[in-house]
């Protein structure tokens, strides 16, 4: 029997309906034109051969995006977003998409599949189990959970976020906080060489805001710690990511780092700040009463080159 749609494989014509029909079928999340082709075009690993649309007649029904990255010596493929019409669900559509964007990963190369917690520029850090339906059709594609990340929420109406006192303690130890320049990039891109290298591309997206989302903190001119806003999910409200060298810990380096950011994003108009793929919940819980909001599964899949 033949199917009662086509899959087109290429860069959407028209990335504002897909925009709205993104939008329209996430209960969870928001879709805007900026933010999807932020997703699409603005991702470092971007191509077109891994980007599906589902027609049913000149109607779209389903669409998927997926990137292919080699993370720490493993090669990955992703799918960093997915959906099918509501109308038009139970019909095979999400199945048909996902193994198309399979079969295209595994001919370039990849071996395990993860859906949505794509380092470098992501949408979500994983499925959040509300979408029932994504996580039947990922088991059913034969992937396991494997982990769980938390996104938090800080409300940015209740503080002024100052830090002028805890910032002139830090100088008379010799430690510089301000905001960074776009001058700053090689320095800021050395540290993160050390330990978080995967934040370059977040790192570089807020460098080139105007003026840069991100502020630093330095001794002896070297830069030790740093934390960024609006470097992923422009416009969303996102903090992060932020680091502190290990000679710097322990010091309040980053509390000050992560105020200052807040301290923008209010400024900016937002109420609410989203502290995404949280690790450590009680550091900010603790500085800025941030609290769990979300809650993401992370699936996995082993495929087989060749396959």
């Amino acid at each position: 029997m033949k199917q009662p749609f086509i899959i087109k494989t290429g860069w959407p014509e028209h990335p504002e309906e897909v925009a709205r029909f993104l939008d329209r079928n996430f209960d969870f999340d928001r879709m805007t034109t900026a933010l999807l082709e932020e997703k699409l075009f603005a991702d470092p690993q971007a191509d077109p051969g891994l980007c599906f649309s589902a027609y049913h007649g000149e109607v779209l029904a389903g669409f998927l995006f997926a990137v292919r990255r080699d993370i720490r010596g493993e090669a990955f493929g992703y799918v960093k977003l997915m959906a099918v019409e509501k109308a038009h669900r139970r019909k095979g559509i999400g199945t048909a998409l996902y193994l198309a964007a399979e079969e295209s990963l595994v001919a370039k190369g990849a071996t395990k599949i993860r859906i949505y917690d794509v380092p470098l520029n992501y949408f979500m850090p994983g499925i959040d189990p509300r979408y029932t339906p994504a996580l039947c059709l990922a088991w059913k594609m034969g992937f396991t959970q494997f982990g769980e990340s938390v996104n938090m929420v800080a409300d940015l109406t209740s503080y002024d976020w100052s830090t002028e006192k805890e910032e002139k303690i830090l100088q008379s130890k010799g430690i510089e906080v301000r905001r960074a320049r776009k001058e700053d990039k090689d320095a800021l891109f050395g540290l993160l060489e050390e330990e978080w290298l995967l934040w370059q591309n977040e790192a570089g997206m807020a460098l080139k805001n105007d003026p840069p989302s991100a502020h630093i903190a330095l001794k002896n001119g070297r830069i030790k710690a740093f934390s960024l806003h609006n470097a992923n999910n422009k416009g969303t409200g996102w903090f992060g990511p932020m680091g502190t060298h290990a000679d710097m810990r322990g010091l309040g380096v980053g509390s000050i780092l992560l105020k200052r950011c807040l301290k923008d994003m209010r400024e900016e108009g937002h109420r609410t700040a989203i502290i995404p793929w949280v690790a450590p919940v009680a550091f900010y819980a603790h500085f800025v009463d941030a609290r769990i909001e979300r809650v993401f599964w992370r699936n996995e899949k082993e495929v087989l080159l060749g396959k």
